[in-house]
């Protein structure tokens, strides 16, 4: 069956491409708005983004190039074994790419190299350019159940970490969301681990409500908090409240990405949440 590979520098958008060849199942991009077409149809399978019918909009070209604009390159690929499909990308690669650029920092809390933030951002775009549950909110049964928090722009810096013993003998462990629709409540819990006092071990745990306001938001209230056990709770002594108004969810979020194994969430205090399904 005849196929092509076309490829479509960015910085030269402003001049229109064509195919290499002119045959049965050849594919067309130019990067004109509205006169991107192809001899068939395509279809959205398995997680990748593919560009369907004749004509795109210019919100729709700005996310088709967002995905690489960190290669300069659109990449259309082959026809398939019935139809010519264009494929612009893949979430799950970008979902790759995430986990990797997160897996040495510690989920961000602690700060990050400014470059290191810089990639992590734009893959959060590339993805939130994929999101294939729009409204999330009206289904909620996709956002329920545990999720670990894989990176977040919420900062623990300076003072506010010597307070908190988090430089030297308190460990952060993991920060575990669940989702419980039936009581529509949020619970986070948040894991310690302290250096230097045998195994103990502890929990922040925060319980919040949360009300659908919008097709992607959420209010946010919180209820009660807990810390276990009480050394604890003696350990943070005076900085119970410091560690309060760290992890405190109230406000509302925003949910621009969710998929089986991944969300992501804005706050109104601008912080970022990357969270994987667990």
């Amino acid at each position: 069956m005849a196929s092509c590979l076309i490829q479509v520098r960015v910085h030269h958008l402003a001049q229109p491409s064509a195919c290499s060849r002119n045959g049965k199942g050849c594919v067309c991009v130019s990067p004109r708005v509205g006169t991107l077409a192809s001899k068939t149809s395509a279809n959205r399978t398995n997680g990748q983004r593919i560009v369907k019918n004749d004509t795109i909009s210019e919100s729709g070209l700005k996310s088709l190039r967002n995905p690489f604009r960190r290669s300069g390159t659109v990449r259309a690929l082959q026809t398939g074994r019935s139809a010519a499909s264009i494929v612009v990308a893949d979430a799950n690669s970008v979902k790759e790419e995430l986990r990797s650029a997160v897996a040495p920092i510690d989920r961000g809390i602690f700060g990050c190299q400014k470059a290191e933030r810089a990639q992590i951002a734009e893959l959060v775009q590339e993805l939130e350019a994929f999101n294939p549950l729009p409204a999330p909110t009206e289904s909620l049964e996709q956002v329920a159940g545990d999720w670990r928090l894989i990176y977040t722009t919420l900062q623990i810096l300076g003072n506010k970490r010597t307070k908190l013993g988090l430089r030297t003998f308190v460990n952060l462990g993991d920060f575990v969301q669940r989702i419980d629709l039936e009581s529509k409540q949020a619970v986070n819990n948040v894991a310690f681990n302290v250096v230097g006092l045998g195994s103990l071990e502890g929990m922040l745990s925060i319980k919040a409500s949360f009300e659908v306001v919008s097709p992607t938001r959420v209010d946010i209230k919180y209820q009660e908090s807990t810390l276990v056990p009480d050394k604890l709770q003696t350990l943070f002594n005076k900085n119970v409240d410091l560690l309060l108004a760290i992890f405190n969810p109230e406000g509302w979020l925003e949910l621009t990405y969710v998929d089986e194994e991944m969300r992501i969430g804005h706050d109104d205090k601008g912080n970022v949440f990357v969270l994987e399904k667990m």
